[in-house]
């Protein structure tokens, strides 16, 4: 069984300084991170980056 992300409700909220850009993402997705936005008080920003974050650590290319 995978261990699953854990994250934690957000406290404060400020600039994190990062680039903008667009990507396209599947309205399923979209209302997927609406509801984890909704239940943690992040914006879909902070969770997109946690994700990726997490994503690209856990990552292995063959």
């Amino acid at each position: 069984m995978k261990e699953k992300l854990i994250i934690n409700k957000k406290a404060l909220k400020g600039e994190d300084g990062y680039k903008t850009f667009s990507i396209r993402i599947r309205d399923e997705t979209v209302a997927r991170l609406d509801r984890l936005a909704e239940e943690t008080g992040r914006s879909r920003n902070e969770l997109i980056n946690i994700l990726l974050d997490y994503a690209i650590e856990n990552s292995e290319v063959k």
